[in-house]
């Protein structure tokens, strides 16, 4: 299939299907965000921030509690910006993943 004909498809999908088109295209481009990788044994397999063992729902939760970037990044130094991009999109593309873990962490 063309780009051109996968376009003449999707223009006429109704609005409904036209939202989760998007939602699958968001969730595939999620699966390889830059930046974050799970490793077996390494912080339970969370998702983290490549070259630390910094999760992505440690730094969504700093964020819910009212962090800003500039906050999180000088509480934690090794960081960079685009870390930061990268975290918020893996968080949004999946939450679920994130709440469960910031739950199952808070009754600890």
């Amino acid at each position: 299939m063309t780009l051109k004909e996968l376009e003449a498809q999707l223009i006429s999908l109704t609005p409904a299907q036209k939202v989760q088109a998007i939602q699958i295209l968001v969730k595939s481009l999620a699966s390889t965000v830059p930046g974050i990788e799970k490793t077996p044994g390494v912080v339970g397999g969370d998702a983290c921030i490549v070259r630390t063992r910094i999760p992505v729902w440690t730094l969504e939760n700093y964020r819910r509690l009212g962090a800003s970037d500039a906050d999180i990044l000088n509480d934690f130094p090794t960081l960079r910006a685009t870390d930061l991009v990268n975290a918020w999109a893996y968080a949004e593309a999946y939450p679920d993943e994130i709440e469960t873990a910031i739950r199952e962490n808070e009754e600890v």
